[in-house]
């Protein structure tokens, strides 16, 4: 495909896997989940986020963590599906997954931070950066109690960890996506440096 002959043909297939996929990954599942557990509307609680932190902060942790997977699920999905075209399809894809769970047209496009779909994509797309990515999450999730602070840090981790095994296309995708990670969570940093920043399943 590094001819203009070529992208010209694949152009079609790339937009329509970037439309499945931001499709697949605007379902509000944290929103979902919530509604059907009769606990109301999860942004009118904590940050006001869909994601699975928040709905952490409504104090149920299978919940919690149903939105976790399902959110990360439609990412793989995203990538797995399309990746029958072609693995320029698969990114295309995901990335479309990521941005449908950042800005889902179904609720004005304020959606979630995209954590758990950016690890969903990662497994569909290069599985050892999910691996890498978790590990990462889980010892600074561990160490100190933000899961604002995890992400980060797995963010930058992982597109660095995944060029440095030989995936430099998806480390240039995952360097994109990290950075839109930055942008959504800059309220995140700066509670975090101001020392405000809620801590793992603390309410409110």
């Amino acid at each position: 495909m590094t001819d203009p002959t070529g992208w010209q043909s694949a152009l079609p297939v790339l937009l329509a896997a970037l439309a499945f996929g931001y499709l697949l990954g605007s379902i509000p599942f944290g929103l979902l989940v919530t509604r059907a557990a009769g606990l109301g509307d999860v942004r009118r609680i904590g940050s006001g986020n869909i994601g699975a932190t928040n709905v952490l902060r409504t104090g149920n942790k299978g919940l919690a963590a149903l939105t976790l997977l399902l959110d990360a699920a439609k990412g793989t999905a995203a990538v797995l599906i399309a990746g029958r075209w072609g693995q320029e399809a698969a990114m295309a894809a995901g990335f479309g997954a990521f941005l449908g769970h950042l800005f889902p047209v179904w609720l004005g496009f304020r959606g979630g931070k995209g954590v758990a779909t950016y690890l969903g994509v990662l497994v569909g797309l290069a599985w050892i950066g999910a691996v890498i990515f978790a590990v990462v999450w889980l010892a600074v999730a561990f160490a100190s109690r933000f899961s604002s602070l995890a992400a980060l840090v797995a963010a930058v981790v992982t597109p660095v960890a995944l060029y440095v095994l030989g995936h430099a296309d998806a480390a240039l995708l995952f360097a994109v996506l990290s950075v839109i990670v930055f942008v959504k969570h800059r309220a995140n940093i700066g509670r975090l440096l101001a020392g405000t920043e809620s801590r793992i399943g603390a309410k409110g």
